[in-house]
């Protein structure tokens, strides 16, 4: 493994790792009967979707506009926001919408009548529905602005009704496979109430369903068309501590050096801090906060992590390191340690670029 040159945090990808996890999916979805559209927010790379395109992937997801232009302008003609309608970047809509087979999220009836107004190229339209997550989306048995929606999108030209889509967040505070499976047929059973609503008028409407913990760990999705996980193609501690994955599975630390050693309090302090791992964090066994597990380098990359190194504390840019007594005495100033981090979407976007094994580099958006 080649470390020469990694003088601030950087992320360490293991492409053998990543295309595994990729794979696993792919075979899953295609086992299962149901269509593979990844969130690309994860890596956010046009590389590392390559490596999806190598497993038959055609259909994406995206968290923003600017995001499906980076990979519309790689080639991906089929592509779905998956965040509600901004209609203030109609211009960009317009933009994308021309050229690629663009689907957009809804939570609003209104939202319909004044997207079709401002389009001058048709799009597909998904509504956002609240399977328990309670972060936005109708609710499955508001049956009045289901009908809503169905009669904004009847009176439409170029706003097309694609179907209903969901993301069962809820999945992330879950501590057991059971308790994931659980929901699972939470989120399965609102969409299906959902598409009752509507599937009178809209027989052929599609479902669209996608966390990483239950496409993880479930093994059917009736009355599902496409599955859209995300976090899986790196997983995290987080991940790993609901059950979703083994620790390796996790193909992406940050690797920070070390800065200074406190060895009476048995701590060290890294330069990876909030901008660069986040603020996340899973509880710890004591109760108090882990914001990632610090493990060492090897040749093979880093080595599978105990738990007994953590990052108890971050400000801006330090992370202050817990470690137990045979880990301390080894880490020294200028050392470089690796870190698991806890979200990997949010450790991947604040530090950008990866650098593999073998010392390339691979850019991202």
């Amino acid at each position: 493994m080649k470390l020469e040159g990694i003088g601030v945090p950087t992320l360490l990808v293991d492409e053998g790792k990543v295309r595994r996890n990729i794979s696993a999916m792919a075979e899953k979805a295609e086992r299962c009967g149901v269509r593979f559209r990844p969130h690309f927010k994860t890596h956010q790379s046009r590389e590392i979707g390559q490596w999806f395109r190598e497993v038959g992937v055609r259909a994406i997801t995206v968290s923003s506009l600017t995001m499906a232009r980076y990979f519309a302008d790689d080639g991906w003609d089929d592509i779905t926001v998956a965040f509600p309608v901004n209609l203030r970047e109609v211009d960009l809509i317009n933009d994308l919408a021309s050229r690629i087979h663009l689907n957009l999220l809804a939570v609003h009836p209104e939202t319909v009548r004044s997207l079709e107004a401002g389009l001058r190229a048709p799009v597909d339209l998904l509504v956002k529905v609240d399977s328990g997550y309670h972060r936005t989306g109708v609710d499955p048995d508001d049956t009045p602005t289901l009908e809503r929606f169905a009669e904004e999108l009847a009176a439409c030209r170029r706003v097309r009704f694609r179907g209903i889509l969901t993301h069962a967040g809820h999945s992330y505070k879950a501590r057991s496979l059971d308790r994931i499976l659980a929901v699972h047929r939470q989120s399965l059973d609102a969409m299906a109430r959902a598409k009752d609503v509507l599937a009178s008028r809209y027989p052929d409407l599609e479902v669209s369903v996608g966390d990483t913990p239950t496409c993880s760990v479930a093994d059917d999705f009736p009355g599902v068309d496409e599955i859209r996980p995300g976090a899986f193609v790196f997983y995290d501690l987080m991940q790993f501590r609901i059950g979703a994955c083994r620790l390796e599975e996790v193909a992406m630390v940050a690797v920070c050096p070390v800065v200074a050693r406190h060895p009476d309090r048995g701590e060290v302090v890294i330069y990876g801090g909030a901008v660069h791992l986040s603020k996340d964090a899973v509880e710890g066994p004591d109760g108090r906060p882990v914001h990632g597990w610090v493990t060492e380098l090897d040749e093979a990359g880093w080595k599978t992590p105990t738990g007994c190194c953590s990052v108890s504390a971050v400000s801006q840019e330090h992370g202050i390191v817990r470690a137990c007594p045979e880990h301390l005495e080894r880490m020294r100033v200028g050392d470089l340690v690796a870190v698991v981090p806890v979200h990997c979407c949010l450790t991947a976007n604040l530090i950008g670029a990866y650098r593999t094994l073998d010392g390339r580099v691979i850019s991202r958006l």
